[in-house]
């Protein structure tokens, strides 16, 4: 099984009202499902917006709180889902994205690598360690959360080391940089040769602007489907096999040099 139904989530966060982020993207996940979707993917923060100074009113330990009514949520709809939400871990607190499946089974967390400074992330939460790949019926997944989007070495290593033919990002990029989210996005899939799938958020929010834009994109670098700036679900069909055909047409994993690019 290589083929893959995904629905994005593109939601206008209002910030800090959890109860009616969480209203909001339930309603999604249902309406994806009665599209036949195996997997949304919902923005980052969802629950909360970029409200970090009062994280510890929000975060969860993980298997708790919101990260339970999520996989509750999956398990009803019979829909994997992604998306991030604030994550209280020993003495600090984590912008973590979970991935459960349709059973709402735990499949894969992965914590925010690269704090964004521009929004004071490294002043509140913890700093991710380690990437993370999904290894699922119809492929492999690289796991990455908005700012990621401009460290290629990370798709780079889930691409090359790992053999992830599909990325999953879930964003809050901000309207002003929309047209880097869009260059990078498809240089992600251009230079990986593997799909890319982007959720972001949209309107205004806690005085922000953001992007909407989400949008799939295939592994030659074209646009399957993308959302204009409102508030929307999107939905697409790909098939993870045409990452193996645009790897074998042009062989750029097998070119590369890293002898060379090595530092001296």
């Amino acid at each position: 099984m290589t083929k893959l139904s995904i629905s994005l989530a593109q939601m206008h966060i209002k910030l800090a009202r959890v109860e009616d982020n969480l209203e909001s993207a339930e309603r999604m996940i249902a309406e994806a499902a009665e599209r036949d979707s195996q997997l949304i993917l919902l923005p980052e923060l969802w629950s909360t917006g970029y409200d970090l100074e009062n994280a510890g009113d929000y975060a969860d330990a993980l298997g708790e709180g919101m990260f339970a009514q999520i996989s509750q949520s999956a398990r009803g709809q019979s829909i994997a889902v992604y998306g991030s939400i604030l994550e209280r871990r020993q003495h600090q607190y984590m912008n973590c994205a979970a991935y459960y499946d349709a059973d709402g089974g735990l499949c894969g967390v992965y914590r925010k690598i690269h704090l964004f400074r521009l929004f004071d992330e490294h002043k509140w939460l913890g700093e991710g360690e380690a990437p993370a790949l999904l290894d699922l019926a119809w492929g492999r997944a690289g796991l990455s959360i908005c700012y990621d989007l401009r460290f290629p070495e990370l798709f780079r290593r889930y691409a090359v080391a790992q053999g992830a033919k599909l990325m999953l990002i879930c964003a809050e990029w901000p309207l002003m940089r929309v047209e880097h989210w869009r260059a990078l996005l498809i240089a992600r899939a251009i230079e990986n040769q593997c799909f890319v799938a982007a959720t972001n958020s949209c309107g205004d929010t806690g005085g922000t602007v953001f992007a909407g834009r989400s949008m799939i994109i295939d592994p030659w670098g074209n646009v399957i489907v993308e959302a204009d700036e409102d508030e929307c679900l999107l939905t697409a069909e790909i098939d993870l096999a045409e990452a193996d055909r645009v790897r074998s047409t042009i062989p750029v994993f097998e070119d590369r040099r890293p002898d060379a690019y090595a530092a001296r």
